[in-house]
């Protein structure tokens, strides 16, 4: 048996190789606090799991669902465009159901991307990107970042191969946050340059301080060569659920749908119902969820700074990213705070550029948190 090339030159997926070294130092016996992986420790809100079991309950739900998302289920994310964005799409074209934004992450490069074309990926970034690039035959270049973490356009390598260039706000790994002018900037790019710019905004209601994060679509005539990249997981603690849509551009949105329609059959229509729930349902849990955050977050940069750190509240995301101290490598700051009994996320698994730093989850209970800032009070003391 022979594993395709393709396979065997990429790294296992960083999350994968995280959870197999948290579980290992936990099967010694270890009482390890994860700060690794941005999982809600909070529950879905009490309406959508009644949505989602009235849902189940029914047969019709129960057959094949729409390959492109259910048109009531495209008429919510409109309505949630058009109340939080100011932003009109037409739920038909220009709007479809995916099984989780990541899906339609890694699926993109297969819709944009032949063999040899390059995609311009943030560095750091979500690993995603670069690997659906590798995995369509393609190859991610680095889009370098200026020192607040946006893109640095001006230094982007583009080439007559290149098609494809992300952006990610608020940021994963980063917490880095982007105002309008970011996107202006980056949909011109787009356009000079016959780019197709894929926003992913999985995190776009978990913003503090003031802070409200704008959609790209926004950009006047975003949506002839913008994708959007929404999320229900992180905004409804939804993640096990695996709901989300793309936004934007009628043509990629064409694109993405040949590419679904030949190998996935759709998203569960009761999990549609069930985020038809969220997106139309109430909405207070949205202050809620964004004070926990906050107050887990100032808890972490104080906890953080006491101890020798220098970091300034991010003000958006579920992380911190933080650099490393004492000149060690990120691999050498995270063995040494798994030894500890802290886990924590390398920051080299987002790139070269995130050698040095560590993101540090805020998705645990404050007593757990209070005690992972204790232990690595003692780690670097």
């Amino acid at each position: 048996m022979r594993i395709a090339g393709r396979i065997q030159a990429l790294p296992p997926y960083l999350f994968a190789a995280l959870d197999a070294k948290l579980g290992a130092k936990r099967a010694e016996g270890v009482d390890v606090i994860s700060l690794g992986v941005g999982d809600p420790d909070l529950p879905t809100p009490p309406h959508i799991v009644h949505a989602l079991a009235e849902a189940a309950a029914d047969p019709a739900t129960h057959r094949y669902p729409s390959y492109y998302g259910s048109p009531e289920f495209r008429r919510s994310v409109a309505a949630f465009y058009r109340r939080r964005f100011g932003v009109e799409l037409d739920p038909e074209r220009q709007i479809m159901a995916l099984i989780g934004s990541k899906e339609g992450l890694g699926h993109l490069s297969f819709a944009f991307l032949d063999p040899g074309d390059e995609a311009l990926v943030p560095d750091p970034g979500y690993p995603v990107y670069g690997i659906s690039a590798r995995l369509a035959g393609g190859l991610p270049v680095s889009l370098p970042l200026d020192r607040e973490f946006r893109p640095g356009l001006g230094a982007a390598k583009v080439t007559s191969r290149t098609r494809l260039l992300w952006t990610n706000f608020p940021s994963n790994p980063t917490a880095a946050v982007a105002d309008p002018a970011t996107f202006e900037d980056a949909v011109a790019f787009a356009r000079e340059h016959d780019l197709l710019l894929a926003h992913d905004a999985a995190y776009s209601e978990i913003t503090f301080d003031g802070y409200v994060a704008p959609s790209v679509l926004q950009v006047k005539g975003a949506d002839d060569v913008a994708l959007e990249f929404g999320s229900l997981s992180k905004h409804y603690n939804m993640t096990g659920w695996r709901i989300g849509w793309a936004a934007g551009s009628a043509d990629a949105i064409n694109a993405l749908a040949i590419v679904k329609t030949n190998l996935d059959s759709g998203q569960f229509t009761a999990v549609q119902r069930a985020a038809i729930a969220a997106l139309d349902g109430p909405q207070d849990h949205l202050d809620e969820l964004r004070a926990v955050y906050q107050k887990r977050r100032d808890r972490v940069v104080s906890a953080l700074n006491a101890i020798g750190w220098s970091l300034e509240p991010p003000r958006g995301s579920i992380y911190v990213w933080a650099p490393t101290l004492g000149g060690r490598t990120s691999a050498e700051m995270s063995d040494l705070l798994l030894d500890h009994g802290v886990f924590v996320a390398p920051g080299s698994g987002y790139g070269a550029a995130g050698e040095g730093f560590i993101r540090i989850s805020l998705t645990v209970p404050d007593d757990r948190l209070d005690e992972a800032m204790d232990r690595i009070a003692r780690a670097v003391g």
